[in-house]
């Protein structure tokens, strides 16, 4: 198992919590981004560089994810193609995209961005709280707990 950040829109309190999550419990991950990133210098952590472009980020994240990977990635059509693969997507606030709920998460952004593309403001989300915080660090340490007791 392994964590494939996409690093871009990534809020940098949530990249703080996966790099020391990974570094203690010594698990590879990889933030995948179009600009370069710097990252504390550990066997565990790595960073990919892609080139610019609509979804390049998001589609070298769905071609390298393996099943059982966790991906971290508000974007839920990405979320959508990681679970196609077997992974697990995790959002920035704590919830965890499973087969249960990606397809009503994919309804409700496609109706979104069908009214945005007619003028219809639907504002954007709201900014990162503490609580979401704390809600992102509590799953991804029940997420990697329970993966790593089952390996």
């Amino acid at each position: 198992m392994r964590i494939l950040v996409d690093a871009d829109a990534c809020p940098t309190a949530i990249k703080e919590i996966l790099l020391r999550a990974a570094m203690r419990r010594k698990i590879e991950t990889t933030l995948v981004a179009n600009k370069n990133l710097n990252v504390p210098s550990s066997p565990y952590l790595s960073t990919l560089r892609v080139g610019q472009g609509f979804d390049v980020v998001d589609d070298t994240i769905a071609e390298l994810v393996q099943p059982g990977d966790l991906v971290i990635t508000a974007d839920i059509p990405l979320a959508a193609k990681v679970i196609e693969r077997g992974g697990t997507g995790l959002n920035p606030r704590g919830e965890l995209y499973t087969p249960e709920n990606i397809g009503s998460r994919l309804t409700m952004r496609n109706m979104l961005d069908e009214l945005r593309s007619t003028g219809v403001v639907t504002g954007g989300p709201a900014p990162l709280s503490l609580a979401d915080r704390n809600a992102f660090a509590n799953q991804l340490d029940r997420f990697l707990s329970a993966a790593l007791r089952s390996t």
